[in-house]
């Protein structure tokens, strides 16, 4: 039995739905850039990371040889000879000394100067800062501390530094922006 319904009622299902697809397509094109997005800016930090990587491990392998240099010249340690300014972001003078004519303050002068150099060679606008241990007040004559510092490139901006990295305030407060990276090493001699 067919009921004679009004024109306004017997609207079909398909002709109510008209323009949904549309919406539903719009809505997951909306979603999916959103996750393209995402997407985009871990690919950046993921090829930045390497990088970075890459400059700790040379920082790192720098700051060792450096130790054992001192190691070496421990007379000129405890003389104080190691106590520099920091080389960060202008190189010292690079000083040679010769055997016999080589004594503990000039083999430190070199040292210094020859390390300073590698350094700003393997990392961009690299440099180093020495300091004796001050923690009960007097100057240690056994232990240092060692921060090789470095700028990383703009492109790398988007990792923070001040958030993983322990650079003295010196050198945080001179250079504020881009604020340096730094590995810090305290050693014995």
């Amino acid at each position: 039995m067919l009921i004679n319904l009004p024109l306004r009622f017997r609207i079909s299902k398909r002709h109510r739905q008209n323009g949904a697809l549309l919406i539903e397509v719009l809505v997951s094109i909306l979603l999916l850039s959103f996750g393209m997005l995402a997407l985009g800016a871990m690919l950046s930090i993921a090829v930045q990371a390497p990088k970075l990587s890459g400059h700790r491990a040379t920082a790192v392998t720098l700051a060792s040889s450096y130790i054992e240099r001192i190691r070496a010249n421990k007379e000129g340690f405890e003389k104080m000879s190691y106590d520099k300014p920091s080389s960060y972001p202008n190189l010292p003078p690079l000083k040679l000394c010769a055997y016999p004519y080589c004594d503990y303050e000039s083999l430190a002068i070199m040292d210094f100067g020859e390390f300073a150099t590698d350094v700003r060679k393997q990392l961009p606008a690299g440099g180093v800062l020495m300091l004796r241990d001050n923690s009960s007040g007097t100057a240690s004559n056994t232990i240092g501390n060692l921060w090789i510092v470095w700028r990383e490139p703009s492109t790398l901006a988007a990792l923070n530094p001040s958030l993983s990295d322990n650079c003295p305030a010196e050198l945080t407060d001179a250079y504020p922006s881009p604020k340096p990276r730094c590995v810090y090493v305290r050693f014995t001699v």
